[in-house]
């Protein structure tokens, strides 16, 4: 028989709900062992299961104790039921979320949306919207008419769409004779309400620490409440809000207490009725601490009564203290420092809970300072993992056909072995990067590879090593080339080739430790859920193995540490900590942004029957609030997140607007203290001003030949000359490098080069086609590139048309190309010896009056004028003294007339013919070389180092060898510049 009055308690808000209820349930039921063994406990999730069984064992000192019976409300599955109404209910299975996602996926791609990593994204959407419709219990049939001829049109063709699901879905689902996880939920509290109706329980029933978020709880709670052994136990409900800031709940969704008022309307009971769970043994925040939370978050409505009100007395934020962190990285830090800081009082606990995921793991890896392991429970992305990451990037790589960078992200990945020891593994692998893989991307797949390899000898074992892979990887290629091919098949030979690959003399790394498990687990649900999905392209396998990873999460089994914690919101309910710590309290991470929903406008939301998008922000001001009444209690924030400010959560601005009002403020000097630790904390004990480095070797091991172009960097950075000719240091070319400004350069001077050695006389009519036809074969395959012939080809043209016309007057004036791109040197005796300088000359040609004119061509900005004249640029008048001296082959010794820069850019100015008219050419030439000899003397002697940027303002930003150099240790602001 029914109570006529229900049954509802709350735990008020600042009493660990945990302790208090289980403290409650001992009292009442804990005399008699057996029968408390059979009392019947619905908590809202696993994490709260296991928070009241810790509180039972501490409430009862530990004794051995026969639990009662706890179930997560969103697990109720046919035992409880107590078997004995199966043959009541006859519930089809939960289709898998993988399956639902895959088939889902298949009705997208049929609708022509997307490739299949793009449809199994969308679809995954779908299924949200799917367990929220059915959550809130509202039928699709409403869909149909809520977007009205007023409305946007794309709002009809989003309509249209959701047909998939309207439509197409019940049908899918039939054919698999399952139905969706939420509606088997629902159907299954549905059943156990109804039987709780029908035949009360002969044990006593509780419902707590549930909000009723979900309507199938709601009404499940309503019927445990009017049972005779049942009640239902609230967290958090304000029995003491005041009645204007109750009903002005109804317009706003964002209040903690907005979800409690529409559950006790789906329950049937007056506030009035709901009685508080006390228990005197526990602990319980000080009224006037839950008045200022009453007072700080009461509707907006209703705020002013803040003026009104009585002052907020300090005694209401003792314990409560606010940090405000520069950046995540200090918040972090300070967070740690607060953990650590718990471990130094025995038996102490301290929590951090944040909805800010990269928070919590920026947390847990400041900890391990100090040897410290701390879990987030909500866990880890499995493809963050190293298995998932491995997985995403072995399928990227087989899928670019063996990019460089994916190639090599994928085999210098810790897990890579490849059947061998991994240091020999990463020895091959790291010869691989330096001798073959650096520079333009070499040609695709394994057969590219293997030719950019042949000046390797054939036995090479770096040859031999990449053959293996290839014939490991030969299934696997072929099926990611395939046009179409089964997800199951594409899945098995990609899972084939990454366990060889981790395989580690005889044993495969990818499945160990709870991370692998996890993805073996994955893979065999992905197989098992491919079963009549939608056939892919090969190439689209990384971006569905992307989507299908989304939302999978590895979580620890146990905790890491039995006195410090990190907790998300949802987990930390019904629990509790001597020094709570509430991070990431910005605008949009805590609480969460209300966002907008994909499928349906607010209007439309409302008109279907669903709730406000706010609802959510109202639950997290509801766990806010709850946390905020904690004894100890620290709010952190970043105030910039990447470099952009941030906005400190409503919360905390509603608090210091009402404690401004009162002229009190949150304590911070513990903040200050805790940032002036996190500041100090990796700060070392002196700082010194590093020094340039001046290397002295002997003179013996100085160079003793260099080009033009070598003076140049001589003469502004000598650093760089030790490293790459003492030293004998080469700079590495970036992976995949697309052609830059040098290569850029190289292509024009060939065309060039090559027009002016074909024309030496006389131009052809058609030469600006000639030229074209040259500068094709001199760009080559650079022509495939995008970028090349987007921009660069159409500017060449600019500048070929300006160049030939440059010619032709040059011709006219009887101006004769003698040298074009040909080499020239001169040497000298100098006190270390004898020093030869080299020169590549883009061009000589021979004036009418017997003199020579020496061509630079130049694609960026040339040297002005000044700077050839001050030394800081000698490579044009050196190359004049070698053709002075007659140091270029099949040139006579002869006067210099002219010293010019031929610029190629195109555009609106394709072109410039810059001479250097100031000085006399064969004087720049004598000062060059004279300036030269100096130069070479000064480093003849050992005593004279090779600094770094002895003249900063005269170089690059960045040179080669600034890393070297340790420029950042010494230059003033980490620039260079001094």
């Amino acid at each position: 028989m029914s109570r006529a009055r229900p049954n509802v308690y709350t735990i008020a808000t600042g009493t660990p709900f945990a302790d208090a209820f289980a403290s409650g349930l001992l009292r009442r039921h804990g005399d008699d062992p057996m029968a408390f063994s059979r009392v019947t406990v619905l908590l809202p999730t696993r994490r709260a299961v296991r928070a009241l069984r810790e509180a039972l064992l501490r409430q009862s000192d530990g004794r051995p104790l026969l639990l009662p019976s706890l179930r997560p409300l969103g697990d109720v599955d046919e035992d409880e039921l107590t078997l004995v109404a199966a043959d009541q209910l006859d519930l089809p299975p939960a289709i898998s979320e993988l399956r639902r996602r895959l088939l889902l996926a298949r009705l997208v791609l049929r609708s022509g949306i997307g490739d299949a990593g793009q449809a199994t994204r969308l679809a995954a959407e779908l299924g949200r919207l799917i367990d929220q419709v059915q959550t809130e219990q509202v039928g699709f049939d409403r869909l149909a008419g809520l977007a009205p001829a007023e409305f946007a049109s794309h709002w009809q063709i989003t309509l249209e769409f959701l047909k998939i699901v309207t439509e197409n879905w019940p049908k899918v689902l039939a054919e698999e004779a399952a139905i969706d996880p939420a509606d088997r939920r629902n159907r299954l509290m549905a059943a156990l309400a109804r039987r709780w109706s029908e035949t009360e329980p002969a044990h006593p029933v509780y419902v707590a620490g549930s909000t009723g978020s979900v309507p199938a709880s709601a009404d499940l709670m309503r019927v445990v409440a009017y049972l005779q052994q049942g009640a239902v136990v609230l967290p958090g409900f304000d029995t003491d809000l005041d009645a204007e800031s109750w009903a002005a709940l109804d317009s706003d969704p964002t209040h903690p207490q907005a979800g409690m008022k529409q559950l006790l309307a789906r329950l049937g009971v007056d506030r009035s009725e709901v009685a508080l769970w006390l228990e005197p043994g526990i602990a319980h925040a000080a009224a006037a601490r839950v008045d200022f939370l009453r007072q700080a978050l009461r509707p907006a409505a209703t705020t002013e009564t803040w003026s009104g009100a009585e002052r907020v007395d300090a005694s209401a934020i003792a314990g409560m203290t606010r940090i405000d962190a520069a950046g995540p990285r200090e918040e972090a830090t300070v967070i740690a420092l607060l953990m650590r800081e718990a471990l130094e009082t025995p038996l102490r606990t301290a929590a951090l809970v944040t909805a800010d995921r990269d928070l919590a793991r920026r947390v847990a890896a400041e900890l391990r300072r100090w040897q410290v392991e701390v879990d987030d429970s909500a866990g880890i992305p499995l493809g963050e993992t190293p298995p998932g990451t491995f997985l995403r990037l072995t399928a990227v790589m087989l899928a670019s056909e063996l990019a460089p960078v994916a190639l090599l992200a994928a085999l210098k990945h810790p897990l890579a072995a490849g059947g061998q020891a991994r240091d020999a593994f990463r020895r091959l692998v790291r010869r691989l990067d330096r001798k073959f893989l650096r520079g333009p991307r070499p040609p695709p797949g394994f057969s590219g590879l293997l030719d950019v390899l042949g000046g390797a000898k054939r036995g090479d074992e770096l040859v031999a090593w990449l053959r293996q892979i290839e014939a490991q990887a030969k299934t696997a290629c072929e099926r990611f080339a395939a046009k179409s091919i089964a997800i199951a098949d594409m899945l098995a030979a990609h899972v084939a080739f990454a366990e060889w690959l981790t395989n580690e003399t005889g044993q495969t790394a990818l499945w160990s430790g709870e991370a692998g498990e996890a993805a073996a687990n994955f893979v065999t649900e992905v197989n098992d859920a491919a079963l009549g999905a939608e056939p892919i392209a090969g190439a689209s396998w990384p971006g569905l193995l992307d989507a299908l990873l989304e939302g999978r999460s590895v979580r620890p089994r146990f905790g890491a540490h039995p006195r410090l914690a990190i907790w998300g919101p949802l987990e930390a309910r019904l629990q509790q900590a001597d020094v709570l710590i509430l991070g990431g309290l910005n605008e949009g991470s805590w609480p969460p942004d209300a966002g907008a929903d994909p499928w349906l406008s607010r209007p439309m939301r409302q008109q279907f029957g669903l709730p406000s998008l706010e609802r959510r922000i109202g639950l997290a001001a509801h766990d806010f609030q709850q946390a905020a009444a904690a004894a100890n209690v620290v709010f952190t924030r970043a105030e910039k997140i990447e470099g952009t400010p941030t906005v400190p959560s409503r919360w905390l601005l509603r608090f210091k607007a009402l404690l401004d009002a009162n002229g009190l403020t949150l304590m911070t000097l513990r903040g200050d203290a805790l940032r002036a630790w996190q500041r100090r904390l990796d700060r070392p004990d002196r700082v010194a001003r590093g020094k340039p480095p001046e290397p002295r070797p002997p003179v013996s091991a100085r160079p003793r030949k260099l080009s033009v172009t070598q003076i140049e960097t001589w003469i502004r950075d000598p650093y760089a000359i030790y490293a790459r000719h003492v030293l004998k240091l080469e700079p590495l070319d970036p992976l995949d490098a697309d052609p830059g400004a040098a290569e850029r350069g190289t292509f024009v001077h060939e065309a060039m080069e090559g027009f002016v050695r074909a024309f030496p006389d006389a131009l052809p009519a058609d030469a600006e086609a000639k030229l074209h036809d040259i500068a094709r074969a001199a760009f080559g395959d650079a022509l495939k590139r995008p970028s090349v012939r987007a921009f660069w080809w159409p500017r060449f043209l600019d500048a070929a048309a300006w160049f030939i016309e440059l010619e032709r007057e040059r011709r006219r004036r009887g101006v004769r190309p003698l040298l074009i791109e040909d080499r020239g040197q001169i040497d000298f005796a100098a006190s270390g010896g004898r020093f030869v300088l080299t020169a590549k000359a883009d061009r000589i040609d021979l004036l009418p009056h017997g003199k020579l004119a020496i061509l630079d061509y130049k694609t960026g900005a040339p040297p002005s004028e000044a700077q050839v004249a001050s030394g800081l640029t000698p490579q044009l008048p050196l190359e004049a003294a070698i053709a002075i001296a007659g140091g270029f082959r099949g040139i006579p010794a002869a006067p210099i007339g002219e010293l010019a820069y031929v610029r190629l850019r195109g555009g609106a100015a394709p072109g410039e013919y810059r001479v250097l008219e100031k000085t006399d050419p064969n004087e720049l030439a004598a000062r060059a070389i004279a300036g030269l000899k100096r130069l070479v003397e000064a480093f003849d002697r050992v005593e004279t180092p090779f600094r770094s940027r002895p003249r900063p303002q005269f170089i690059g930003r960045f040179g080669d060898y600034d890393h070297l150099a340790r420029v950042k240790e010494w230059s003033s602001g980490g620039s260079g510049e001094q």
